[in-house]
């Protein structure tokens, strides 16, 4: 166990899990954090989205969770705090991102770091120009940048967006709430995420046309923000949102689940998406899509089903590929309790901010350099 560390993380959301992945993401991390003695202040945007009925974490345990309406109560109400923190961590799509980003490097603060949890995502949108969350001329000022993906990703922010120290920082599980729950068996595949765009095409092919050729099988899509005028098959049913508590359940009560990644994550790869953890750590088959690294986190006929098409899901459903799901089950949940909770991946943060020098330090050092 690393030395107490005092961070602060501003982040997109902690206190709700609507229509958004990085509650589960934050959850998991910080209360591995305060299993390795650390110290967490959350400071959350209030934004009506996030509040009333879809707040499922108003209280946490395991840190100090605080709303704040603007960039000036930030640095009014917590900039003492800030300041003596052995680190600020700022995360991806924060409600005025980019310029609390510079209130932020403007002070005096011991590191200045980013939790980038749509890393592909977003160098697309710093390719287009797009800079709310994050300013293109932003990514060299942080003392390390955290990125969900790994892999070529990070040589990709080091190179081409300046980033001083990428490191990958993947998502993890809490073990301790995703546990086999004794239910019956509903469904023969689930599929549990936000309507996107980008995975919509992935959905139909591993999911709504298997369903259409295998009508006596049962299937389910729970996720919100899905479009009218999708031709969902009569043996799809839909749930508009599931709260984290009832994730177990949800994926004990599948024969597989599916997992589907966003183009630009599935391009770049290296980008493992939380689902696979929590569907692992249950204990249920896991049927994917085909990206980059994949493989390397989860082994492909091993631990997962890796489908290229409709006619792999199928078989793999079927069981005409051979496929011994209670297999391919243990195994993830043996690799992903091994290397993929919360509290490993706690240690790796606080691993990483204690290695990394820090602002005053870096002064010195960059100082010295310059007189030599």
């Amino acid at each position: 166990m690393s030395r107490p560390m005092d961070i602060v993380i501003l982040g997109l959301s902690l206190a709700s899990s609507w229509g958004n992945g990085h509650a589960t993401t934050f959850r998991a991390l910080i209360k591995g954090l305060a299993a390795e003695g650390h110290r967490v202040l959350f400071l959350e945007r209030e934004v009506p989205w996030y509040a009333g009925s879809n707040r499922d974490l108003p209280d946490p345990d395991f840190c100090e969770l605080v709303f704040y309406h603007s960039l000036d109560e930030v640095q009014e109400r917590h900039g003492d705090r800030l300041r003596t923190a052995d680190a600020v961590i700022v995360g991806s799509y924060v409600p005025e991102g980019a310029a609390l980003i510079d209130r932020l490097a403007a002070m005096d603060l011991k590191r200045l770091c980013f939790y980038d949890i749509d890393t592909p995502v977003t160098m697309d949108l710093l390719d287009k120009g797009e800079e709310a969350h994050l300013a293109r001329r932003q990514v060299p000022v942080f003392d390390l940048y955290f990125s969900f993906s790994g892999g070529k990703v990070l040589d990709r922010l080091s190179e081409v967006y300046g980033a001083r120290a990428p490191r990958a920082l993947y998502c993890s599980v809490d073990e301790s709430r995703y546990t086999r729950a004794d239910v019956p068996m509903r469904w023969d595949m689930g599929y549990l995420g936000t309507y996107s765009d980008d995975r919509q095409p992935g959905l139909e092919a591993l999911m709504l046309e298997p369903a259409r050729r295998l009508p006596h099988m049962k299937f389910v899509v729970a996720g919100a923000q899905y479009p009218d005028g999708i031709d969902w098959p009569d043996n799809v049913e839909r749930i508009e949102h599931l709260p984290p508590r009832e994730h177990a359940a949800f994926y004990s009560a599948q024969r597989f689940t599916l997992n589907i990644t966003r183009v630009a994550m599935r391009r770049l790869g290296w980008s493992p998406s939380v689902r696979l953890f929590e569907a692992a750590a249950v204990g249920t088959p896991i049927l994917s899509d085909r990206w980059e690294g994949l493989g390397e986190l989860l082994p492909e006929g091993e631990a997962i089903v890796i489908a290229d098409g409709t006619d792999a899901a199928v078989a793999a459903l079927t069981g005409e590929d051979g496929t011994r799901p209670e297999a391919l089950a243990a195994r993830a949940h043996e690799i992903v309790l091994a290397d993929h909770t919360g509290r490993a991946r706690a240690a790796e943060l606080a691993h990483m901010l204690q290695e990394c020098p820090g602002r005053e330090r870096r002064r010195e050092r960059e100082e010295t350099t310059e007189w030599t």
